[in-house]
């Protein structure tokens, strides 16, 4: 169970390119490869000989076919030891080894052959004989050991699935937990709320916090307390336990009503909140910090603001967010194309909004052996309940996504807005990051697939910042950023030599150092040096022109989709 909790974690959902992605290009990379099986028949005959010549030797017993060492799903001794498992093995071993060799023969383009291979990946991951309970000798133990109460128990978590998770199989146990409660528990409250977000002050911990506050942009899926989860993964608490005054916006949950709901809407209402932060606390300068799709949201208000002469930004910090793009930096990227991109648009201007359970879903069947096949044996074969994990939690804590702002994260991709120096025009004003003057702290994580490490660097090279820090974390995606002090495993990878950051991350790595334990207080520490002078902590979160209301976090994260 641990394993599962922690492979699911690393592949928690976010926006980026793959909102763009449709089924017509899905059936496209299929029809590639239907192709070319029929454009050479002899090249087809000669792989089919190949095939039954491998058959032949497995069914003799002389097949040397076997698993790799590693691959979870065939751990099982039985697949070793029973002949008749160890055939059904070889058989798809066999099928995925002559699809391999059979793509690498095809006359296709780079771009062809990536797309033929992702789709043929996930057709023979399906096929997996694992995926089913004759072909999963450990599933069948289970229904003997448990005299078939696992089978039971299995279709109970089937029909549930049917009539409660919108036929999806589940990732979590939800039943375990309620914010407020067990997660997202830090004291604080809403201190101003508008039509798109609520804005939370949390209570300081400390008799003296940093005269200049903190403000987070979280990404516009998913709810805002994956910076609030349980006490020991919390970087709000952390924040406040190092007398940094916190606030966070919550974003709310867009109804097709709302699908007009664009990038400048969602700008203005990150500066709305900064002016907010700095009445609240007093301070001429608020630091800002973003992961994800709400760190090109931290991008753009910065360009906007460097481009009106405002100087209301401190530093700012981007978590796992890619501003520079490029098509193979991610597995699914090779089937993403210019007429994808225009109907994906079409269709969410159609219905005002992308539900977040459709982005969920969507997702998940691009990496179906991490997202749906794994939990298919877990829940239906093992008779097992999905892991009670709060990041898996909070990860199917799905929101919904306007149409307008879809629009606009597929503008950036396309145009490669945040590379061009004031080419590009967005939010009336000619985006341009050279101008962007901040201190910078960018964090990528080593096994991330949704935002890889390599595509966070290149962020680095496209400011006008004389200061930039590039830490990469340990794990993937939301678990890099989930890398607290308490975790024995953590470590992180910093630039040995201080001064500007090389060019490219192949030239970075080489001249990086791993560093045991969290990137946490490394982080907080520059945070700390640009924080400004220590002052008395308020006796309560707001003030006089923005009372406390709803306790934290709020309202706006109840809101499901």
């Amino acid at each position: 169970m641990p394993d599962l909790e922690d492979e699911a974690a690393q592949h928690t959902s976010a926006l980026g390119p793959l909102i763009g992605l449709t089924r017509e290009d899905i059936f496209g990379a299929v029809a590639v490869l239907l192709r070319e099986t029929a454009s050479d028949p002899a090249r087809l005959m000669r792989h089919s000989q190949a095939m039954g010549s491998e058959m032949v030797k497995i069914m003799t017993g002389q097949s040397e076919l076997a698993p790799h060492p590693k691959d979870r799903r065939f751990m099982d001794p039985a697949w070793q030891y029973n002949p008749f498992m160890r055939a059904g093995a070889q058989y798809y071993l066999a099928v995925q080894k002559g699809m391999a060799e059979w793509l690498d023969e095809l006359e296709l383009d780079d771009l062809e052959r990536d797309r033929a291979r992702f789709i043929s990946n996930i057709i023979i991951d399906s096929i997996a004989p694992t995926n089913t309970l004759a072909g999963n000798p450990t599933a069948q133990k289970r229904a003997i050991d448990s005299g078939g109460l696992s089978l039971i128990k299995g279709l109970k978590n089937a029909y549930t699935d049917m009539t409660e998770n919108k036929g999806m199989v589940s990732q979590v146990d939800k039943r375990p937990f309620e914010l407020g409660r067990n997660i997202a528990t830090s004291p604080g409250a809403v201190v101003h709320r508008t039509e798109m977000f609520e804005l939370v002050h949390y209570a300081p911990s400390t008799e003296k916090v940093h005269e200049v506050p903190a403000l987070t942009i979280p990404p516009q899926i998913n709810k805002m307390y994956i910076n609030d989860l349980s006490p020991e993964k919390s970087v709000v608490k952390y924040l406040v336990d190092n007398g940094i005054q916190t606030f966070v916006i919550s974003w709310k949950n867009p109804t097709s009503e709302q699908g007009s709901w664009d990038m400048a809407d969602y700008v203005r209402s990150c500066r709305e909140a900064m002016e907010v932060t700095a009445a609240i606390t007093g301070s001429d300068k608020v630091n800002v910090s973003a992961g994800c799709s709400g760190g090109q949201t931290a991008a753009m208000l910065a360009s906007k603001m460097a481009a009106d002469g405002d100087n209301l930004l401190g530093a700012l910090t981007l978590m796992v967010c890619v501003l520079h793009p490029k098509q193979n930096d991610i597995e699914a990227g090779s089937l993403i194309s210019e007429n994808g991109l225009a109907l994906a648009r079409r269709r969410a201007d159609k219905a005002g909004v992308i539900k977040g359970d459709d982005l969920a879903r969507g997702f998940a069947w691009l990496r179906p052996n991490d997202l749906i096949w794994n939990y298919v044996v877990n829940n239906y074969l093992l008779g097992e309940d999905p892991p009670a994990f709060d990041v898996l939690y909070w990860n199917a804590d799905a929101t919904n996504l306007s149409a307008s702002l879809m629009g606009d994260f597929l503008t950036i991709y396309e145009t490669l807005a945040f590379t061009k120096k004031g080419e590009v025009a967005m939010l009336d004003h000619k985006v341009d990051l050279s101008k962007v003057k901040s201190d910078l702290f960018i964090l990528g994580g080593v096994t991330d697939h949704i935002t890889p490490w390599r595509a966070t660097y290149r962020s680095t090279q496209l400011f006008g910042s004389k200061d930039v820090t590039y830490v990469l974390s340990q794990s993937g995606h939301m678990q890099a950023i989930l890398n607290p002090p308490t975790n024995p495993k953590a470590k992180y990878f910093v630039q040995k030599k201080k001064g500007k950051l090389p060019a490219t991350a192949e030239k970075w790595i080489e001249g990086a150092e791993e560093v045991a334990g969290s990137w946490w207080p490394f982080w907080m520490e520059w945070l700390q040096a640009r924080s400004g002078d220590l002052v008395d902590a308020p006796k309560e979160v707001g003030s006089k022109e923005y009372p406390a209301s709803d306790p934290a976090p709020g309202l706006y994260v109840r809101e499901a989709c």
